[in-house]
């Protein structure tokens, strides 16, 4: 059995889908001859908790803590609730307040590459230590956070471990980054440290083509596509019972705010009386101000339902009972990549995915190949209303189903396998 030492900043009680991938892996790759070993914070500060999966972390799984200090209790004087959310990801991009815009300059400019910097140290003097004495020759980072590659950076120059760079999501090319108001000091320091990185770690995975072909240009190392999975069963493939319920899980971020969708779901209902009866518009998990205002103006409010983040465990439940399961994303070519950790549960619980994304979108392709549901641009209003009124008749009818192909080879088992075998193994 080969130990890997694997530093991951999300962990359980930590919620949302940042904690699920190496949680997961964790669970799995004992049955492919790897022991993992996790080094995560002591005291992080987590913006989702779900507590539910603590009871997934695998029995006699060795987890190494250490305490970090964050900045992030400093700003709450400033405002707890704003805090909060771009901790969380929620950034008003439109009409920032001025606390908000102070915030994010101050964390794109002071905090290089994130506020979990003051980490790094004091990691690489305990690590290093354990890697010594346990005798561990590999070690995984995985971020975002992307102080923990800088850990694995410090730790191969001091010791010589084998390193590899997990990227959930890219640096410096992700939607957000620009939001972040870096100077041109602090993207140069960004931009610095991620090619530091690529150029010295071992091994580089990514969870995306698209990343992976942009990684290309800036290393020469090795570099593996593992996107992330599901657990469990596929659902069974029959419709379920219940209203024309069209469920978004997750964040709903100003720029995800799919306004073709709502158009036109209002040119529907103004037509289909049974549709007035029939639509839920179930969104769980953070919403942004935007979006519900342009709910409202669409006139959709008195058929939506919105829900506070729920446990990993309800959320599945939520997927399968759904008729039509919403995945929109930014319409940037910076997003063309990034495909969200849902979508995997998404193709496994076995309902029509609606995705509306940039053009050459990533997980779009993913959708339409599976046979799981329809891939739009934001451009395209007419014909997402007419798919939308395809599935309606078909849920009338009884007979909205996917076909659901090959959505097997996203299992986390399987991932696990790929991972330990064309990774992992020395």
């Amino acid at each position: 059995m080969q130990k890997v030492l694997i530093v991951t900043y999300y962990w359980p009680p930590a919620g949302g889908p940042g904690v699920q991938r190496w949680l997961y892996f964790a669970s799995y790759l004992p049955e492919f001859g790897v022991e993992p070993v996790v080094y995560t914070p002591e005291n992080p500060h987590y913006p989702l908790r779900d507590e539910g999966f603590t009871d997934q972390v695998p029995p006699g799984i060795r987890v190494l803590r250490k305490k970090i200090w964050e900045p992030y209790h400093l700003a709450k004087w400033l405002s707890r609730r704003k805090t909060q959310r771009i901790s969380a990801g929620i950034i008003n991009r439109d009409r920032p307040s001025r606390v908000e815009r102070l915030l994010l300059w101050i964390r794109g400019n002071f905090f290089i590459p994130d506020a979990r910097r003051f980490w790094v140290r004091p990691s690489v003097r305990f690590l290093s230590k354990v890697l010594r004495e346990e005798g561990i020759h590999t070690l995984v980072t995985t971020g975002p956070p992307h102080s923990m590659h800088l850990i694995g950076l410090e730790l191969k120059e001091k010791t010589g471990v084998r390193w590899v760079a997990d990227f959930r999501d890219p640096w410096t090319s992700i939607g957000y980054h620009e939001a972040l108001l870096p100077g041109k000091r602090a993207n140069k320091k960004h931009r610095a440290l991620e090619q530091k990185v690529l150029r010295q770690a071992d091994h580089i995975i990514t969870t995306s083509e698209t990343t992976r072909d942009e990684f290309r240009h800036l290393t020469r190392r090795p570099i593996q596509v593992i996107t992330n999975g599901f657990t469990g069963s596929p659902n069974r493939k029959e419709q379920p019972e219940g209203p024309f319920i069209l469920a978004h899980i997750g964040s709903l971020l100003s720029g995800r705010n799919p306004v073709p969708l709502w158009q036109g779901l209002k040119n529907l209902l103004a037509r289909h009386d049974g549709l007035r009866q029939d639509l839920r518009i179930e969104l769980t998990g953070l919403v942004s101000d935007e979006t519900q205002r342009s709910l409202r103006a669409h006139g959709l409010e008195p058929y939506v339902t919105i829900t506070p983040y729920v446990s990993h465990g309800e959320a599945l439940e939520l997927q399968r009972k759904a008729q039509v399961l919403l995945l929109p994303e930014i319409d940037s070519p910076k997003t063309v990549g990034i495909i969200p950790g849902k979508l995997f549960e998404y193709l496994a619980a076995s309902r029509p995915i609606l995705a509306i994304g940039p053009p050459g979108w990533e997980a779009g392709r993913i959708v339409v190949e599976c046979g799981s549901g329809a891939a739009y641009g934001y451009g395209q209003e007419n014909e997402i209303e007419s798919q939308l009124l395809q599935w309606y008749r078909s849920f009338r009818n009884g007979t909205l189903e996917v076909a659901g192909v090959g959505v097997s080879r996203y299992h986390r088992r399987e991932l696990a396998k790929r991972l330990a075998e064309e990774v992992l193994w020395e």
